[in-house]
């Protein structure tokens, strides 16, 4: 690759500034990284981390997106299986240190040193990046470019999330919010054989939570959604992806004994729960971050055999500003997707 070869990327240069299209000299990978043509990127509401300068340790400018397809265009040295012209996904976990306490007990998700696409390094808002090879994972032939792209974020933190839950199949799940995360959500739990409950505002997002799979539709515009889903028997796991705390808060008694509300949406503000309503009842709170880039193949996987598909609008990479201000102001359905012709 010559030394004047550029791409074009959407850049963030300013805490709460605009996406500016620029062009930048394109780098050969390092050891024990690649390089990808990136085909599509999502555009996720962790994107706003980068945008409003609040993420630990930001270095602007920077490149978001962390739900990236691409193919690979050069290998650094050491990068094992991987070769020019393979078909890859990265998405939030960018990679980690293998030598921290928690990589040698084989969890990699919580390294200490742990990056992060599109915030830690440059991520999938350009026409190439460069990835380390750990947060590599090869994509099914079966999806496109732009389905498989929210996959690598909302598609494997609802899956990774369910799947390592208490919840075993026949158990009642409900999934609160049916957005960017929720609409997937709703299609795994579904598969994965729950008896899946959707907890929407409106009543008009019940015929889509049924075509979604979902089995019981709760509005919780209407009010008591807690009351209601424990007059559906109570959820052994409600999975809460919509990032409202007072929402989150409504629907802690709608969890059976021994119920677990399982978080992957990152409220900005605290969720206040009363302690008799886990004491007496032994419900519990579990987070759940994403997972690696084999739970990453895993996801895909499924969603290849079982057809979980998310929602989607493409914009190209120029319109990446109005992309996002779609997702954040909530009017795209359900997840908004940059693609590179």
């Amino acid at each position: 690759m010559g030394s004047m070869a550029t791409m074009r990327a959407a850049q963030i240069s300013v805490p709460d500034g605009d996406f500016e299209i620029v062009s930048r000299e394109r780098r050969a990978p390092d050891r024990g990284e690649v390089e990808i043509k990136v085909a599509a990127c999502g555009v996720c509401h962790s994107d706003s981390f980068v945008k409003s300068g609040q993420f630990p340790g930001l270095q602007l400018p920077r490149v978001p997106g962390h739900e990236v397809i691409g193919v690979v265009t050069q290998v650094g040295a050491g990068v094992g299986p991987w070769k020019a012209g393979d078909r890859v996904g990265v998405g939030w976990h960018g990679g980690h240190d293998f030598t921290c306490d928690r990589c040698r007990s084989g969890d990699f998700v919580t390294c200490r040193n742990e990056l992060i696409s599109g915030a830690s390094s440059d991520g999938g808002y350009a026409e190439y990046m460069i990835a380390r090879a750990e947060a590599l994972a090869r994509v099914p032939a079966e999806l496109t470019d732009a389905e498989a792209a929210p996959i690598m974020c909302a598609g494997i933190t609802t899956f990774n999330a369910l799947r390592h839950s208490p919840a075993r199949a026949g158990d009642l799940v409900a999934v609160q919010g049916i957005g960017g995360l929720g609409h997937l959500a709703v299609q795994f739990a579904a598969k994965l054989g729950f008896h899946t409950v959707a907890i929407g505002r409106g009543e008009d997002k019940g015929g889509l939570a049924q075509q979604l799979g979902a089995h019981d539709y709760i509005d919780a515009a209407a009010g008591d959604a807690g009351k209601r889903l424990a007059a559906l028997g109570g959820a052994k796991v409600v999975l809460a992806t919509a990032p409202s705390a007072r929402a989150i808060e409504e629907i802690i008694d709608g969890l059976t004994t021994g119920g677990q509300l399982l978080l992957v949406a990152a409220a900005p503000e605290p969720i206040t729960v009363p302690a008799l309503a886990l004491i007496l009842p032994r419900r519990s709170i579990q987070g759940w971050p994403s997972g690696t880039a084999k739970d990453s193949e895993e996801t895909l996987a499924f969603c290849a055999r079982f057809g979980v598909r998310p929602l989607i609008e493409t914009f190209p990479l120029d319109r990446a500003g109005e992309a996002y201000e779609r997702m954040i102001n909530g009017r795209v359905r359900f997840r908004a997707v940059l693609v590179n012709a």
